[in-house]
């Protein structure tokens, strides 16, 4: 049996950069010492645009160019890149089908006991991917650190927790 954590978008652009928040930054060294303190398979995913992102759908819908590939904002944030021991999962959409394939065929090779998610946003990629983790993984358990987590605005990343818990997403450590 093993478990994974899954570090979803620590990335420059949300932290401190173009769609940066207070709570975001403030996630930051809790998330690292889950990291630390985590025994299993720590994954990273990178919301990854292209320099065309304006003209996308996400760009007609948040106007904000952010995490443009190569760029500085798109770079997992200086104080964990040092746990990213292997190459992350760069997603074009809120939840990766990429993710979940691997997932799955994590899986397959050993069963995976749990799923933990953490990271930015709360209300879009985090439970983006956490459904995705629950559609692919049905009878593991799926778990999102609300501590490690920020979203888009306090409200909306109470709201994200509390939508995934009636999908049957464990919770742990809610403010």
């Amino acid at each position: 049996m093993q478990n994974i954590l899954i570090v979803v978008d620590m990335q420059n652009d949300f932290i401190d950069g173009a769609l940066g928040t207070a709570e975001a930054q403030a996630i930051v060294p809790k998330v690292a010492e889950k990291i630390r303190n985590f025994y299993g398979r720590v994954i990273f995913t990178r919301d990854t645009h292209e320099e065309n992102y304006m003209e996308t759908q996400e760009g007609k819908n948040l106007p904000v160019p952010h995490c443009i590939r190569g760029t500085e904002g798109w770079q997992i944030c200086d104080a964990l890149r040092d746990y990213c021991k292997e190459q992350p999962v760069d997603k074009v959409t809120f939840g990766s089908s990429e993710l979940a394939a691997l997932l799955t065929a994590e899986n397959e090779k050993e069963t995976v006991a749990s799923v933990t998610l953490v990271g930015l946003c709360t209300d879009i990629c985090v439970i983006s991917n956490a459904l995705l983790a629950k559609a692919f993984l049905p009878e593991t358990k799926i778990i999102v650190d609300a501590s490690c987590c920020a979203g888009v605005t306090p409200e909306s990343h109470h709201t994200a927790l509390k939508a995934m818990q009636v999908c049957q997403i464990s919770v742990e450590n809610e403010e």
